[in-house]
């Protein structure tokens, strides 16, 4: 189960996602440690290893599943300590089943719980022995350490998936069941029949605000120094430095950028010289010889906003290439800031989240819901 616990790594400046759990490691002695397992089926136990590199670990005991008595553990520098009656529940064989299902849900492929209710709906369709046997398989191909949870059902468990795949007369994987009854399977069968209905009602409902993700692919902004306008710029018009010409405050700035760094500094007589600057990169290097102005840190993603709305509203043909990226992720690269730039997935990517601020207020002015609002089409937008 991934859970909250949410990580990453990057290969090729694309981010992989991922997720952790606690392993031993038997190097010397016990290491707790965490286990790091990632969607392109790499996992990372000390060093990144495949699947089949896994297995060998946890056969070898590298990976350690079974903790003998008397051995010494730590957890990094926290504690040491000996085992005394250690107890697991783990085998190589079930710990590397839950690693394998972990990698199928990281890269949105159906686990050994989807593939075995997929089964159990294809037996519902067609009530052959064939199929009973094909669901049956594929439930007990279920890590056992999960099946109770396969139907997601806290009340009643796995009980009517294990009574289904058993039917009349058979025996389940658990001995205290005993051989089903007709009664007992009939009552699995209605319930299966009652869970149809709840899932056909839940996909059926449609979340108040809309899609919580982009139907668009990503947009990804990549660094590059635009030193002139061109007829068709396409998405290098959208950086900060690209030199599209904007009015704030009654001063004119050469670009986004020129504007941001200009307006960054506290000494007026310089301000002059970073708005008019042959170059954003020059821009910037004459900020940074300056004095930042007082607070900047604190104002400075909404003086960010507010020159992005004045690009945007001064400059409608670049509108139009924001506006085509519908509502996907705008990924920004900066190198010369984590802050900004996405890069590679280590930067906050404030400029691709403004960027994504702005294009929604666009939309906002082509739709009749400005109507709505009293006496002015949007909020005030101070420049």
């Amino acid at each position: 189960m991934i859970g909250n616990r949410i990580t990453h790594r990057t290969a090729d400046g694309v981010r992989i996602p991922g997720t952790w759990r606690h392993v031993f490691i038997r190097n010397g002695q016990y290491h707790l440690t965490d286990l790091f397992i990632y969607a392109d089926g790499l996992i990372d136990c000390w060093g990144l290893v495949t699947i089949e590199e896994f297995e060998e670990k946890l056969h070898t005991g590298w990976v350690a599943t079974s903790l003998p008595e008397g051995a010494e553990a730590s957890a990094f520098e926290l504690a040491h300590w000996k085992f005394r009656e250690p107890q697991s529940r783990y085998t190589p064989e079930l710990l590397l089943a839950e690693v394998r299902d972990t990698i199928d849900q990281l890269s949105g492929r159906p686990d050994s719980t989807g593939r075995c209710l997929a089964a159990v709906d294809a037996f519902l369709a067609d009530r052959t022995e064939e199929n009973r046997d094909a669901a049956r398989a594929a439930f007990l191909a279920i890590p056992e350490s999960q099946r109770r949870y396969a139907l997601g059902d806290m009340d009643r468990k796995d009980a009517p998936l294990r009574v289904l795949v058993a039917g009349p007369g058979g025996q389940t994987y658990l001995s205290f069941d005993g051989t089903v009854t007709q009664e007992a399977y009939d009552s699995a069968l209605a319930y299966f029949e009652e869970r149809t209905g709840w899932e056909a009602e839940r996909s059926r409902h449609v979340p108040a605000d809309g899609p919580v993700d982009s139907h668009a692919p990503a947009v990804h902004i990549v660094q590059t120094f635009p030193r002139k306008p061109v007829d068709d710029p396409g998405r290098v018009g959208l950086r900060n430095d690209y030199p599209a010409p904007i009015i704030v405050g009654g001063a004119g700035y050469l670009s986004v950028a020129h504007a941001y760094w200009a307006l960054s500094v506290a000494q007026p007589e310089v301000r002059g010289a970073i708005a008019t600057a042959e170059t954003a990169l020059e821009a910037r290097k004459l900020a940074a010889e300056a004095p930042r102005s007082e607070g900047w840190e604190h104002v400075r993603t909404a003086v960010m906003t507010r020159l992005l709305r004045a690009k945007y509203d001064q400059h409608p043909e670049l509108a139009e290439i924001l506006l085509a990226t519908d509502d996907a992720t705008v990924i920004y690269d900066d190198m010369d800031s984590a802050f900004w730039g996405d890069n590679a997935g280590r930067g906050r990517n404030w400029t691709g989240r403004l960027l994504e601020l702005v294009r929604s207020e666009l939309h906002l002015q082509q739709t009749e819901i400005l109507g709505l609002w009293p006496h002015q089409a949007l909020p005030p937008r101070p420049c």
